[in-house]
């Protein structure tokens, strides 16, 4: 939402909106002149908007019982979904979308970069904020190509009409909006069937999708042999070299200076579709040694002598494991303490038994509070479903208030926080204990 207020402000347009929760990207948002408020107030919308020349824009998170938008509806404002606007927009340009219940913010965020940073350019509309850029737009009006992080939240993504596609991965998630597995499956296929004729879909190995006419399918794997994948990986000081083979051959000694070995597998995807929209070897090269990631996706915030911390977006029992593997890989032999909070009463219930057996990986595990987001308390739902299947003995569940006080007593090593809510909000107080431990 936030880039298509940015998007719509550099048109010219005024814009306004609305936030339940006030975050540092919100009091950005004002800072660029993009007036923000946090009360629900319908007479507020009545005395600044009128219907005539307005373009109202809402993501499915927002309650149909909000009085802002109860009035909105009543007083026949034009009221599009997000993801029908983005549609309009992507419209007028070629098309690169990014799928998956998995990985889709770091894999349009890395294919942005690189498209940005060739003699191709692009609009990108990302999920999060590129710490190349320090923002979610990017804009190139003399580019015919834009980016778009294709949400399978609420079907959402079925508005895009991309010429290509990736698909990362098609895990359980969203099981409310969906209900079953293969109802997810089914709206990926429906998703990869709206790539244009003459277009392509790139899709993880292992994913099955159903082969339509008129388009091209390819696979991308980290290591297993592909039409994309990766040959001759290698950590060195903390970034990673591989040789990158693909339909036309092969583009050794790629370098990614972000560390994760998820994000070697990111960059796959995003350097396939790279190339199939035409981007040089020597330009795919340079943007990817260049990248430097998203915030909140294996950010590090801190390196101190006894302490490093994390902070990533992990929210799913699947980025669980992809993010601590790549944390045990990237620091063996140091101990990993993790902090977990839990996005969505919903996905607890759904996930408890994998959550727990992921973080049970972890060789210290604080888990916190359920972070409720859009949805209302469930009966019998709440994070001791997952600590009470927890095998690991190390192991405490605490409310966000006590985590100043426990952050205080950690012991050196790598320590992870993960999640998708408000969690981010306490990273810097943490940090800060951290280097009180360091100094003391």
């Amino acid at each position: 939402m936030s880039a298509l207020a940015r998007y719509f402000k550099h048109a010219g347009y005024p814009v306004s909106g609305y936030d339940r929760t006030e975050t540092n990207l919100t009091r950005q948002l004002q800072v660029e002149g993009i007036d923000v408020h946090y009360d629900d107030r319908a007479d507020w919308l009545a005395s600044h908007l009128q219907p005539n020349g307005c373009l109202v824009v809402y993501t499915p998170a927002v309650p149909a019982d909000l009085g802002e938008r109860v009035f909105i509806e009543n007083q026949g404002f034009a009221l599009k979904k997000r993801s029908e606007v983005l549609g309009m927009i992507c419209s007028e340009k070629r098309c690169c979308a990014v799928a998956g219940t998995h990985g889709k913010t770091s894999v349009s965020t890395m294919l942005a970069h690189i498209l940005h940073t060739s003699d191709l350019g692009c609009t990108a509309f990302l999920g999060g904020i590129s710490k190349n850029y320090q923002t979610n737009l990017l804009l190139d009006a003399e580019s015919n190509w834009a980016v778009a992080e294709a949400d399978e939240f609420d079907r959402s993504f079925l508005r895009l009409f991309p010429d290509l596609a990736v698909i990362t991965s098609m895990d359980a998630d969203h099981l409310d909006i969906y209900g079953t597995q293969q109802a997810i499956v089914d709206s990926f296929n429906a998703f990869a069937g709206q790539v244009k004729a003459g277009g392509a879909v790139v899709v993880k190995k292992g994913l099955q999708i159903n082969k339509g006419q008129d388009i091209s399918y390819f696979s991308y794997s980290l290591n297993e042999r592909a039409d994309f994948y990766a040959e001759n990986i290698e950590l060195v000081d903390e970034a990673y070299q591989f040789d990158l083979v693909h339909p036309k051959g092969k583009i050794e000694g790629m370098r990614l200076n972000y560390p994760g070995l998820m994000n070697v597998e990111n960059a796959i995807a995003a350097s396939s579709l790279a190339l199939l929209a035409g981007v040089q070897s020597e330009e795919l090269m340079v943007a990817l040694a260049a990248y430097q990631g998203v915030k909140r996706r294996f950010d590090i915030q801190y390196r101190g002598e006894q302490f490093i911390l994390i902070d990533d977006y992990a929210h799913h029992p699947e980025e669980l494991k992809a993010t601590i593997t790549s944390v045990r890989a990237m620091f063996a032999g140091r101990k990993v303490t993790g902090i977990f909070q839990p996005h969505l009463y919903s996905r607890t219930r759904d996930f408890a038994e994998g959550f727990a057996q992921e973080l049970d990986q972890l060789d210290e595990i604080i888990l916190m509070d359920i972070y409720p987001a859009r949805e209302k308390p469930m009966e019998g739902v709440s994070s001791d479903l997952i600590f009470s299947q927890m095998k690991n003995k190390n192991k405490q569940l605490i409310t966000k208030k006590e985590l100043p006080d426990v952050a205080g007593k950690l012991d050196p090593g790598v320590i992870l926080m993960m999640g998708a809510g408000d969690i981010d909000t306490l990273v810097e107080l943490v940090k800060m204990k951290l280097m009180e431990i360091e100094h003391v």
